[in-house]
């Protein structure tokens, strides 16, 4: 099974520093075979006849022990990327200023998120709750200041937890495991 590996706040103005190569070479030693990387911000991909649960704990104490910090991540299969990226509403596919989507972590209490967004005034932003992610659109740049995800959301406990990628990677990132298929 090929899984994508998506590490959260790494290597972001020279802080939690990791080097892609070397955590490659970590996976592969772990016995995750054809480690691969998108880019310097923790994007990865391996495959592994382990069940998911199993990678999970491999995963964990991988960066336990090699990193001082604690490093939140989430793990999905390329099915799950995939379907969750067809199961997209049309507006994600549309003219944003900006689009951001928020993974879960794993082992991260995901109701806490859900009912944020439930009890949120959104302000000039529209937002996709997914099986693994929360997709977030925001209309206009100008007012993006003044939005609920800059002025609220990134002030919650679970927000430290969520892995955050843009649109734009998102894309990158489905396009790259669909040439795998």
């Amino acid at each position: 099974m090929r899984y994508i590996l998506l590490l959260r706040g790494i290597n972001v103005g020279g802080k939690n520093k990791v080097v892609m190569r070397e955590f490659k070479d970590l996976l592969a030693a772990a016995g995750f075979e054809a480690p691969a990387s998108y880019i310097n911000s923790g994007n990865l991909f391996f495959s592994s006849a382990e069940p998911k649960e199993s990678c999970i704990s491999k995963i964990r104490a991988l960066l336990g022990k090699n990193y001082d910090s604690p490093i939140p991540f989430a793990l999905l299969t390329t099915e799950e990327y995939l379907e969750e990226r067809i199961a997209l509403p049309s507006w994600w596919h549309g003219e944003m200023a900006r689009r951001d989507v928020l993974f879960y972590s794993c082992g991260m209490d995901v109701g806490k998120m859900r009912d944020f967004i439930e009890q949120a005034a959104l302000y000039n932003e529209i937002v996709h709750v997914g099986r693994h992610a929360v997709f977030w659109g925001k209309y206009d740049e100008a007012e993006y200041l003044k939005t609920i995800y800059h002025k609220k959301l990134m002030k919650q406990a679970f927000y430290r937890e969520v892995t955050i990628r843009s649109g734009n990677t998102y894309e990158k990132i489905a396009e790259i495991l669909e040439n795998e298929k």
